[in-house]
Formats: C-alpha cells, sequence, structure tokens
C-alpha cells in the first residue's frame, strides 16, 4: 500500500485489512507545540503499521478516565487507523467512508481505547472506516494566543485543526484503500459530536466530508475569546503551582514568561494541570465546559449556533440524537455539568423570572439529585441539540433521534439511558466485560437487535445520505423524532413542553 508519503505494510484481521499508526501531519513537538499541523515528513522505504501509534498525552488519573498507564502516549501522536474489506481495491466501485471521532471531553480518549471498533461496520457494510488521534487537554483545547510574541507565536483551537487536516488526508489518500473521497461520512460521540457540528461550520472543512452525524454533542460548548482567556490564565497559574514556579500572570512580562513556562512544561505536568483545571471550572464558570474549542474570528469564525441559523453551515445531510438521560452519568467523580444547587443557580440567574418557573416545572424537585442531572443534561446536550436539528433543517435534510434502551441493570443504577450508551450496541461492544456486565440481568438480545438496526441505519446513511426511508425528515413544524427503543417508535416534537420552557428561558441558544 501506498500514499503520498510512501508505503505501508497493514494486517489482515478476521476479514479484515488495517493500517494503524498512520502519521496524517507532522509531529507537533519542539518548535511545533501550540502550532497549528504542518505536512507530514515522509519516511524512506516501508513503514510497519500493524501497530497503533501514540495516544495524546492526558491524565488516568484525574476527573475522567483517560488511557492506561500502560498504553503508550505522547505529544506526536497526530496519526490515524484505516480499516477495508479484505478485498482487492477496485478504482471504479469505490466505498463509502466513515470516520469517527472519539470523545472524552476534549482531554482523554483516542483511536484505540477499543481496539476494534469498527471492524463491525467494515464487515457489515462493506465501508471503509477510519479513526484518528488529535491532540488534547492543554496542547489541543485551551486558547494560549494571548501569550504569543513576535518570536514564538501560540495559535488556537489546535484540535480542531488537526481535524481538519485528519479530514484532508482522507480525501487525498483515502482512494489509495478503496474509499471514496466524495462520499465520507463523518459521525462522533460526546465531545466528537461537537468536533462534528463544529466542523460544519469551519470554513476549511468545506468539501472534506459530505455527511455528518452528531451523537450526544454539545453544540454550544464553543466560547468568545473573552471566556477562553480566562481559561487560559487559570491553566497558566495552576502549572505554576503544580511545576513550583512563580506565577507568569503575576511578571512583568506575562506574555514571555507564560509562554516560556508552557513550552518548556513536561507533558505530564500539563496533563495534570488540565484536569486540575477541569475539576475547579464548573463552579467557578457553571454551565461552560472548558476544555473547547474557541470562536477566534478566523479559522472558527463564529458561534456555531449562529452559522446554523443563518444557513451558512456546509449544507449537508445530518443525523442528529440524544439519549433520554444524557446527564445522568454525570455526578461523583464527573460533575462537570450544571447539575449541583449553585451552578443552576447560576443558570437561572441569566434569565427572567417568569421563565425560570416554567422550566422548573419540568424538573420537579430540583435541585434534587434526579432532576438536578436531566436539568444539567438537557442544558447541555438535548435542548442544543434541537435546536441544530431545527436550524440546520432549513438548510438541508435532517434525521433527529432519541435513544430510550437501557438493560435492566443500568435502570436499577438510575443511569437509564445516559450519555454514551449507545456506542455499546452501535460498535458490538456487548461482548467485552463491561457490556456482558451490563446485560447480565437481561437486555442483551434488546441492545443486540437494536445495535443492528443502528448499523444498517448509520451505513445506509454513509452510502446514500438516507438512513432508512420510514425515518422522517425532522423539521420546525412537526419534529418528527425516532425513538430508539427495544420497539422503535416516531413520534413528533417529544417533550415538547420541556422544549418550549427551554425557549423561553435561553433564546440566545
Amino acid at each position: 500500500m501506498r500514499i503520498e508519503t510512501g508505503s505501508l505494510r497493514g494486517i489482515r484481521v478476521r476479514g479484515v485489512r488495517q493500517w494503524r499508526g498512520i502519521p496524517y501531519v507532522a509531529a507537533p513537538v519542539g518548535e511545533l507545540r501550540f502550532r497549528a499541523p504542518q505536512p507530514a515528513v515522509p519516511w524512506p522505504g516501508e513503514r510497519d503499521a500493524r501497530g497503533f501509534g501514540l495516544v495524546a498525552t492526558q491524565s488516568h488519573r484525574g476527573q475522567f478516565i483517560g488511557a492506561k498507564p500502560t498504553i503508550p502516549q505522547g505529544e506526536d501522536c497526530l496519526n490515524l487507523n484505516v480499516i477495508t474489506p479484505d478485498e482487492p481495491v477496485d478504482q471504479r466501485m469505490l466505498r463509502p467512508v466513515m470516520v469517527f471521532i472519539h470523545g472524552g471531553a476534549y482531554s482523554v480518549g483516542s483511536s484505540r481505547e477499543v481496539p476494534r471498533q469498527g471492524e463491525g461496520l467494515v464487515r457489515r457494510g462493506g465501508i471503509v472506516y477510519v479513526s484518528f488521534n488529535y491532540r488534547l487537554g492543554a496542547l489541543g483545547y485551551l486558547d494560549f494566543s494571548r501569550y504569543s510574541t513576535a518570536e514564538r507565536p501560540f495559535e488556537s483551537n489546535l484540535g480542531l485543526r488537526d481535524q481538519v487536516a485528519a479530514l484532508a488526508w482522507v480525501r487525498r489518500n483515502i482512494a489509495v484503500f478503496g474509499g471514496d473521497p466524495d462520499a465520507v461520512t463523518v459521525f462522533g460521540e460526546s465531545a466528537g459530536a461537537n468536533a462534528v457540528t463544529t466542523l460544519m461550520t469551519v470554513p476549511a472543512a468545506a468539501g472534506l466530508f459530505q455527511r455528518a452525524i452528531a451523537q450526544s454533542a454539545p453544540p454550544n460548548a464553543v466560547y468568545a475569546p473573552a471566556v477562553t482567556a480566562e481559561w487560559a490564565a487559570d491553566f497558566v497559574r495552576l502549572l505554576a503551582r503544580r511545576t513550583g514556579q512563580a506565577d507568569p500572570t503575576n511578571s512583568t512580562d506575562t506574555a514571555a514568561d507564560a509562554a516560556a513556562l508552557l513550552l518548556q512544561a513536561d507533558p505530564a505536568h500539563l496533563a495534570e494541570a488540565t484536569s486540575d483545571l477541569t475539576r475547579r471550572a464548573p463552579d467557578r464558570y457553571p454551565g461552560t465546559i472548558p476544555l473547547s474549542p474557541v470562536i477566534d474570528g478566523d479559522f472558527l469564525p463564529e458561534r456555531p449556533l449562529d452559522a446554523f441559523r443563518d444557513g451558512r453551515a456546509h449544507r449537508i445531510p445530518l443525523i442528529i440524537g440524544t439519549n433520554s438521560r444524557e446527564g445522568s452519568l454525570f455526578s461523583g467523580r464527573i460533575d462537570i455539568l450544571a447539575t449541583t444547587p449553585g451552578r443552576i443557580r447560576a443558570v437561572f440567574a441569566n434569565t427572567k423570572k417568569k421563565a425560570r418557573t416554567r422550566l422548573r416545572a419540568q424538573y420537579p424537585g430540583i435541585p434534587a439529585l434526579r432532576p438536578a442531572l436531566d436539568f444539567g443534561g438537557d442544558f447541555s446536550f438535548w435542548y442544543p441539540s434541537v435546536r441544530v436539528g431545527e436550524r440546520h433543517s432549513r438548510y438541508a435534510p435532517v434525521r433527529f433521534y432519541r435513544f430510550d434502551a437501557a438493560p435492566r441493570l443500568v435502570r436499577l443504577m438510575g443511569l437509564d439511558a445516559t450519555h454514551g450508551l449507545e456506542l455499546f450496541p452501535l460498535f458490538d461492544r456487548l461482548d467485552g466485560w463491561f457490556g456482558r456486565g451490563m446485560t447480565a440481568l437481561g437486555g442483551r438480545r434488546d441492545f443486540q437487535r437494536i445495535g443492528a438496526r443502528m448499523q444498517g441505519w448509520w451505513l445506509s446513511f454513509a452510502a446514500t445520505g438516507v438512513p432508512d426511508a420510514a425515518w422522517p425528515l425532522y423539521d420546525e413544524a412537526e419534529r418528527l423524532t425516532l425513538v430508539i427503543d427495544a420497539v422503535d417508535r416516531v413520534e413528533s416534537d417529544p417533550r415538547g413542553d420541556r422544549r418550549r420552557a427551554w425557549d423561553a428561558f435561553v433564546p440566545h441558544i
């Protein structure tokens, strides 16, 4: 196999072929730390692409569960993986391509955390599957541009730029693997779905993908420079404290001293300071998610919700949806949403009393834990996704879903159809220890059937732009939504009263 930068040696695994750890841009190390991605360097001879590359630097002890300590990580992480059917490439019959963007709150995760993910879609649908790593945490999702100097600039939206670079690599090279560069579907979950909805509004991403699927996106987690500058300053202070150095934000030459601290810091210290920031931010900045894209006026010129409203998003078919109880997962260690009494009060303070009263009625008992978790999940995931769906439907085909299914044990735990649960049936993850455990009290067969249906819809959408003739288009008049459960159904404007209460409460979203 030969691509633009050299030849590759892959492997055959159970009826598919795989190439792993392929660099799609130059390693962002040394002078390229905190810089936009640069072209990959060609290699001599044949590159061994049988093993995964490094994953992005991340903490495995922080607020989120990161990569296992045994998985190699580092800054030289901008690599991707390709899976194809084990058949000869026919340039006359190129295959649809599905590019998956992993989640993890932009601070953890990788393209190898589930090593065989994507194989089922390739075997069933004959597609080409691509996954990739991108910079996380401070290295990818904090805006340090305020510390730029003439000698050493800092660019913003680095993780987002990495994603565009990966998609550009796919467009240039995927035909070699039998994939059609004009039939690319980008899909992701959680932060990966935020990436999808954001990429739909990035001018540089135009033409790099033709269809999109956003699973449990927080589409409004994109912020103005004034906000991201505060997070950057907080991070620099936390990093200085963690490394035992003086606080650069109090120096006479803040930009130069902060730049020196950031450029000299060990990647592990950057990851640990990222964890420090994610623990502190939910109370200091209620309702926000601090590791997120920034509206820099250039690479990301405007708020994505505004681009969707005014038709400036890429006018491509979209599947978007959320799980019925997104917020139930976000308690205890990962309580990053607006779910505590103080955070809820802070969110309520931004609107009028009549709107607050109307919305409170939708969450009886708030701020008790269960209604508070539902409030936080709806605020970050469900309601902004509804806004994306309704606005994009004015210009392009949209299908909306709600995932309601949950095994009995998961319901007994009080989680129900929580954040990320749909990944298990979609990606054939029921045979792992967690998949078997959560279906130990029943629900396994239902989840297997749901997974088969979801795979069929996703694959049909990737091939034709239509998931199923029975799945109706979404629009603002009827808001027809596919409710995915043991028995699927279509509902018109599910939870309509709650939606209208949110409309009055946060009309700016």
